[in-house]
């Protein structure tokens, strides 16, 4: 089926985005990344980033389409009163962020295996010994007093630790990881590399040998050459896209 022929809702607000989304949604299913039907992507659509896209209370990543998702602000206190209300913890999250960083345009939050093994660990920092993994020197910070599920207090909490638009990437102790991003393109970019680089590291410590790691030096100057690198996160969304366009169109619906 082409896409012309499909009933998109173009006329939807804010389309191209939704569509972005949507397909980080299905994507990540795809990954084996998300968790039952668990965990939140949003994005903010506002200058001021208070008002945001976000994927509805329990529908499965694989399942998500552009017009399912909700439009929530952050300053409504209401927000858990309307009829489609979110996922509380959802809401307590990534509403503390979309309020208190306005850097934070995209926030996607997964329980990914390997990231979520890193957060488990007694030191919870990923070591530049790859690539991919200097990719996030001095770029990520470990929050390791985990309080329960993410509800207001937990989230307003957690969004304190992202005050450094440095940090990219939040390896939540004992829970999972969070990423931060300009866009759902770049957003998604970082999250799928870095429960690449979460795997190298684990899958190099099963190994019990020495680490090959890289100098400061060397690691700061990766991340910035990764930092600049042109519009590779672009194009990884474009291609996904294009994919999905192919095999399961109706997520532009």
């Amino acid at each position: 089926m082409s896409i012309a022929r499909l009933p998109v809702h173009s006329n939807l607000p804010y389309y191209e985005e939704r569509v972005d989304l949507a397909c980080a949604f299905r994507w990540t299913a795809r990954l084996n990344m998300h968790e039952a039907v668990a965990n939140h992507f949003s994005l903010a659509v506002d200058d001021e980033g208070r008002r945001f896209l976000m994927n509805p209370n329990q529908v499965h990543f694989s399942r998500v389409k552009a017009s399912d998702l909700l439009l929530i602000d952050a300053d409504d206190p209401e927000t858990m009163n309307r009829p489609d209300a979110p996922d509380p913890t959802a809401w307590g999250l990534h509403g503390a962020i979309h309020r208190n960083c306005a850097h934070a345009r995209c926030v996607m939050h997964v329980h990914s295996i390997h990231a979520t093994v890193l957060a488990s660990l007694a030191d919870s920092r990923l070591p530049p010994i790859d690539q991919n993994s200097a990719m996030f020197f001095n770029r990520h910070v470990v929050d390791g007093l985990y309080g329960g599920l993410a509800f207001e207090e937990e989230g307003e909490r957690c969004s304190k630790l992202l005050a450094d638009p440095k940090v990219k990437v939040m390896v939540m102790g004992n829970h999972g990881v969070l990423v931060i991003g300009d866009s759902v393109a770049d957003t998604f970019n970082r999250m799928y590399y870095f429960e690449r680089a979460a795997e190298t590291y684990i899958k190099a410590l099963w190994t019990g040998r020495p680490l090959r790691m890289l100098s400061d030096e060397i690691a700061e100057k990766t991340a910035r050459e990764l930092d600049d690198y042109p519009g590779q996160a672009i194009r990884h969304l474009a291609e996904l896209k294009a994919i999905l366009d192919e095999q399961e169109p109706e997520y532009r619906s």
